[in-house]
């Protein structure tokens, strides 16, 4: 199959574009500059030169391919217009997308987030099953303000388009993550302790990077239409554990925020708003669906891999 790959040079679109070569597909990865489009090369994939704010080109690529993954996002536009911006232009995206590949049958198979459908009170995990509820007005500014993205992504499937959702946890590990995970260890640098948001029974999934990227291939192989899949090593880790194990590898006591004070100035600063998050999922449709099964080190034993502590 050719594959039509954006985001390949980001954290987890460098461990897609090696696993589909991997299992014998042909990889085109869309590059905007000099330097990505080494690095694409590098990884064995084609350079197609280009940008996702041009969605005729994104068009024509999709039309040029056997199947299209999509994990690129409009990060330029966070600092002028937030996760509104981002979550507009990625709705632009994927309809054009759609126009490209409607009657097809092609994959499309889109990056999206455990922690945006709104699932706050189901009172059990969420399964692949669960749609992502309506934003809207009531939540700008918020993780749920791009559930418009995933539930179009999924209605294309009535367009004649194999389209799925890989929904992805708060913490996708690795050597070269650069991403929520070393954000908190920094911060409990700076600290001198680590905190967690209240008692920290929330539980946050997490999942290896490269065990996402098998995923991705699975889900573009033979993932049914209008689905959404779990991503994640299991059904969450509670924060508070998670903090402990920062903690002892630094030397660092973890310590309670209250969560009175949470939104205040202090602490967590901007990540006030994800660290009490409470996100249990499973992953048990895809799983039984797809044959994906997590083979990479968990969470906390990646943490004793060195690449996160390295000695000074």
């Amino acid at each position: 199959m050719h594959v039509f790959v954006t985001g390949g040079t980001g954290h987890i679109g460098s461990y897609i574009i090696p696993e589909l070569i991997a299992a014998g597909h042909e990889v085109t990865g869309l590059a905007r500059s000099d330097e990505s489009a080494a690095a694409v090369s590098a990884l064995g994939a084609k350079v197609r030169r280009g940008d996702i704010s041009d969605l005729d080109g994104l068009k024509a690529a999709a039309v040029e391919s056997d199947g299209v993954i999509h994990v690129a996002h409009r990060q330029d536009l966070l600092p002028s217009g937030g996760l509104d911006a981002v979550a507009a232009a990625e709705l632009q995206i994927m309809l054009a997308y759609g126009e490209a590949l409607a009657g097809t049958g092609k994959p499309l198979v889109v990056s999206g987030s455990i922690g945006s459908p709104g699932w706050e009170n189901l009172g059990r995990p969420a399964t692949e099953e669960d749609p992502a509820l309506p934003g809207g007005d009531a939540y700008k500014g918020t993780l749920r303000v791009r559930n418009v993205v995933e539930l179009t992504v999924v209605g294309l499937a009535q367009r004649g388009v194999r389209s799925s959702v890989v929904r992805i946890p708060p913490i996708a590990h690795s050597t070269t993550d650069a991403g929520f995970l070393p954000l908190l260890i920094g911060l409990a640098k700076e600290k001198g302790a680590i905190g967690y948001p209240g008692d920290g029974a929330n539980l946050w999934p997490a999942v290896h990077s490269r065990d996402l990227a098998s995923l991705f291939r699975l889900a573009l192989e033979k993932g049914p239409a209008g689905k959404s899949w779990h991503g994640i090593e299991g059904e969450g880790i509670r924060f508070r554990e998670i903090a402990e194990a920062i903690g002892s590898r630094l030397g660092l006591p973890a310590v309670s925020i209250p969560l009175d004070v949470l939104m205040l100035p202090g602490y967590f600063g901007f990540l006030a708003n994800l660290v009490t998050l409470d996100l249990p999922a499973s992953n048990l449709i895809t799983c039984q669906t797809l044959g994906w099964e997590p083979a990479q080190p968990g969470l906390l034993k990646d943490l004793d891999n060195g690449h996160y502590f390295p000695a000074r």
